[in-house]
């Protein structure tokens, strides 16, 4: 199977929605941190098998906020989309909000950032298409992807700060 040159993030869009169960909440009848997380990553590994067109593999999760409690007995809408790719990797956004049924309101609660790698059959990374953002969000979204990357490699041991040349701007522009 051969990749597509370059892609639009909509390609990738995946929108999964769920009511949280009693069984997946802690003491104060919130949806548990965990059980978020794991339906996060459901979420952003099809954006990225819909981007990629590869098997993927979870790498790291770059950053996530809990910015609001999820109730028992609410409808929560996971999106994910392709943020950005480098070679074999992608960046993978997550927004979860909360569906009021009853008004039809949503309300953007948590968020998060994923990395994935593509994989062939023999679990070696393959090169993935290129990311051709459309909307303001999405270009603010890929414009960010390499400051987060650097930064994550620097936490990580694998960049020296010197070499971390968005990361620089950000500070000397």
């Amino acid at each position: 199977m051969t990749a597509t040159t370059s892609k639009a993030p909509r390609e990738s869009q995946t929108v999964m929605t769920t009511i949280v169960l009693a069984s997946e909440t802690n003491a104060h009848n919130n949806m548990f941190g965990g059980d978020l997380l794991a339906l996060m990553d459901r979420a952003c590994a099809i954006a990225a098998m819909r981007h990629s067109q590869f098997e993927v593999v979870t790498v790291s999760v770059s950053h996530v906020s809990f910015d609001q409690p999820i109730p028992l007995g609410t409808t929560i809408e996971v999106v994910a989309k392709v943020s950005k790719s480098f070679g074999s990797s992608m960046e993978v956004f997550a927004d979860v909000w909360i569906d009021d049924i009853s008004t039809h309101k949503k309300t953007k609660s948590n968020q998060g950032v994923y990395i994935f790698v593509a994989v062939n059959d023999n679990m070696k990374p393959v090169k993935v298409p290129e990311l051709v953002p459309e909307t303001e969000e999405e270009k603010e979204r890929f414009m960010g992807a390499q400051q987060r990357r650097e930064l994550s490699l620097i936490m990580s041991g694998k960049l020296n700060p010197k070499e971390a040349i968005e990361l620089k701007k950000l500070f000397l522009d």
